[in-house]
């Protein structure tokens, strides 16, 4: 997935706001996922004015955290998720926006159809219908549903991450503390995958929060 957006994060589900489909449909999309992503790529570029709005774009997949999710914190490519479903979430410069769909049979479709509708939700203002994204405001009270699996507030994650690193850095700044963690808890320095995976969701949900 190398056209994987700069910023974006992922991680699993922890809780699907409202019931599942039932009936989900075979969709007729065409294009594949590096499309879907170069298309989810430019509508957060579009929604987003500042780099701490882009970096907050997360998208959750129902793939159990462990061996089906890579060092980098995406999916691996044959992860088998529990349903189909996606929730994709960014604090943009209209608030906190968060998009579930779980209308198809697959993950790549339900992730192209939310990347789709945001785009035809910005070509609203093409015609001087809406001028303070107006569009987007239904979909402001689901955030608390797209919430880093884990961290329920951003005090939750900073936290965890001090008791990680340990009490000497209790009067550190989070920005240090969390570059300790990220060093200590990285494969390559003897960590292991979970923890670090977790380390970026305490991370995503800092940048939510603004505590960075």
């Amino acid at each position: 997935m190398s056209d994987w957006p700069d910023g974006l994060r992922s991680g699993p589900i922890r809780e699907w706001p409202g019931e599942l489909t039932r009936d989900r449909q075979s969709s007729k999309f065409k294009a594949g996922l590096r499309d879907t992503l170069q298309v989810l790529d430019r509508e957060i570029w579009r929604l987003a004015d500042t780099r701490a709005q882009q970096e907050s774009a997360t998208m959750l997949i129902a793939i159990p955290s462990g061996r089906d999710w890579r060092l980098d914190g995406r999916p691996r490519a044959d992860a088998k998720p529990e349903h189909p479903g996606v929730i994709f979430s960014l604090d943009s410069k209209f608030g906190a926006l968060s998009y579930p769909c779980d209308t198809f049979t697959t993950w790549q479709d339900n992730l192209r159809a939310i990347a789709l509708a945001l785009e035809a939700l910005r070509k609203v203002d093409r015609y001087g219908v809406t001028k303070r994204g107006e569009q987007y405001r239904g979909f402001l009270a689901l955030e608390a549903t797209a919430v880093p699996v884990g961290f329920t507030t951003g005090l939750d994650a900073a936290e965890w991450l001090r008791s990680w690193v340990g009490p000497e850095w209790d009067q550190r700044p989070l920005r240090a503390v969390l570059r300790e963690a990220q060093r200590t808890t990285h494969p390559d320095m003897s960590g292991d995958a979970e923890t670090f995976h977790r380390v970026s969701l305490a991370e995503a949900k800092l940048r939510e929060a603004g505590l960075l």
